[in-house]
């Protein structure tokens, strides 16, 4: 079955304090971006991959590949104005019936393993995200007050997000303008139910100079 990944990437680098866009900080002398392309095409090959970009940041993205020699075939797409927007402009790209999943540009370390789980899952149930337990306590705000939680109800999401390319693509399109926190919701606001399979701690989402620090030590870990 045809495989597709839609890799979003429309970050500001504002928390990293950073002149540049986060995805394009260097890790290991190569922009974060580029070590998630090319983690994909190790993954597989085959798989088609969407790059979703700002239409501002296109001729940078240009420039750098050109700079480091970058040769992971992809396709581009103009991002939107929000994630949904931008995951629906990068489906427009897909045109090959099959599993697509959706991938946060600054998560560089998803593993082959944890892509396989994935698109495995996507290809049985429809739908299928990565998530971890939560390991420390939680409580809920409310107009009153505050109050604990039990933590083991609840599990936090990465991504890649997995799914049928048919079901994705009808809940995109039927969705009707609400703001979703991820693609699940899109799906699941559409009446699809979402498998959940197990995540990786180490595909983390870089956004703070703490990440990159962690993703400094987790990528010299994995060349040794």
């Amino acid at each position: 079955m045809t495989k597709s990944m839609i890799i979003v990437a429309g970050g500001s680098g504002t928390r990293m304090g950073a002149e540049i866009p986060k995805q394009f900080i260097e890790l290991k002398g190569k922009p974060i971006l580029m070590h998630t392309l090319q983690g994909f095409q190790e993954a597989d090959n085959a798989m088609e991959l969407v790059l979703v970009l700002p239409s501002n940041q296109l001729e940078l993205w240009k420039n750098l590949c050109h700079q480091h020699q970058f040769n992971v075939p992809h396709v581009i797409a103009s991002g939107g104005k929000t994630r949904f927007l931008s995951v629906r402009n990068g489906l427009s790209k897909v045109e090959n019936s099959g599993l697509v999943g959706v991938h946060d540009g600054v998560r560089p370390f998803a593993s082959s393993v944890l892509v396989k789980r994935c698109f495995e899952a996507a290809q049985r149930f429809g739908a299928a995200i990565p998530v971890t337990p939560v390991v420390q306590s939680l409580r809920k705000l409310s107009n009153t007050g505050n109050s604990t939680v039990n933590r083991s109800e609840y599990v936090q999401v990465q991504t890649p997000q997995c799914f049928q390319s048919g079901i994705l693509k009808t809940a995109f399109k039927n969705a009707d303008g609400i703001e979703f926190s991820d693609d699940a919701a899109v799906v699941e606001a559409d009446g699809g139910t979402i498998t959940l399979v197990e995540g990786d701690l180490e595909n983390i989402k870089i956004t703070t100079r703490l990440d990159l620090e962690l993703a400094d030590l987790i990528i010299t870990r994995r060349t040794v």
